[in-house]
């Protein structure tokens, strides 16, 4: 075993799971504050003293990472009930797996001098300022995959913020082209939300009116709200708009869908 430097293998492993954290915030378009994923990657760096210790059998170290992988995505993303938490939770682990899997690979067939792994933890012995580069090329590099594969790797989601009924709330949705929900009488167009992400809302019933669809994987009736203001990605829009409340039908991370036409004059 080579000398180890804490101090590097802390800070290696942070700038690794900060990035890797944003991986996954990507991924699943998770609503996060910058500062929690901060805590989340810094918790990485502890939990990489693991390479520390003894050897550890593989069933061993292989519980011990998805353990460290849950308190990392908790630290970072909450907990925002179990579905979720277990998704968000499996992709960070399936993100860190294929990187110490292509860091073994790089290490088995190169023998890079200044690498090693110890309990599928990688150490790195370069300066922070070159990893800082490295890590900050990297995460770029993914935002314009991202940019560049907009449109064909999934549906755009943009920020809506509401007002109904002296209520404000806030909440992601996903930019749906084959959304054509609408109020039946005045033809505007709705929003459609599930009602666990409008806790913040009194919605009264004396002034709801039904709205059917047929968009939503099926038939039915949701419940529809005019709203007193809307606001898409920080513009106001001037179109009368219905929040259309329903229950435990869209699944996935994003719980509401907006129709195409409402986002047209705001996409860049």
């Amino acid at each position: 075993m080579k000398t180890v430097y804490i101090d590097v293998l802390i800070t290696v492993n942070i700038f690794v799971d900060f990035f890797l954290i944003l991986c996954t915030q990507k991924l699943l378009n998770i609503r996060a504050k910058l500062l929690r994923i901060i805590f989340g990657s810094l918790a990485g760096g502890v939990f990489s003293l693991a390479a520390l210790l003894p050897p550890m059998p593989f069933g061993l170290n292989f519980l011990s990472d998805l353990l460290f992988a849950a308190l990392i995505i908790l630290i970072a993303f909450g907990f925002s009930g179990t579905k979720t938490f277990i998704r968000r939770a499996a992709v960070y682990f399936a993100l860190s797996f294929t990187f110490c899997g292509v860091m073994i690979f790089v290490y088995n067939t190169f023998h890079p001098a200044d690498m090693e792994i110890y309990n599928d933890t990688v150490y790195f012995n370069i300066s922070p300022f070159l990893l800082i580069i490295l890590s900050l090329v990297s995460y770029y590099i993914m935002k314009l995959i991202k940019r560049l594969t907009k449109g064909v790797c999934g549906k755009k989601i943009c920020q809506i913020e509401i007002e109904l009924n002296n209520d404000a709330t806030s909440f992601l949705a996903a930019v749906d082209t084959g959304c054509n929900v609408k109020e039946p009488f005045s033809g505007d167009y709705v929003i459609i939300a599930e009602d666990s992400i409008l806790r913040d809302l009194h919605l009264c019933n004396d002034k709801m009116r039904v709205i059917p669809f047929e968009s939503l994987g099926g038939k039915g009736f949701i419940r529809g709200y005019r709203l007193s203001s809307l606001k898409i990605d920080g513009k106001e829009s001037e179109q009368d708009v219905y929040l259309g409340v329903c229950e435990n039908v869209l699944n996935g991370e994003i719980k509401a869908l907006v129709p195409y036409e409402l986002t047209e004059s705001e996409v860049i």
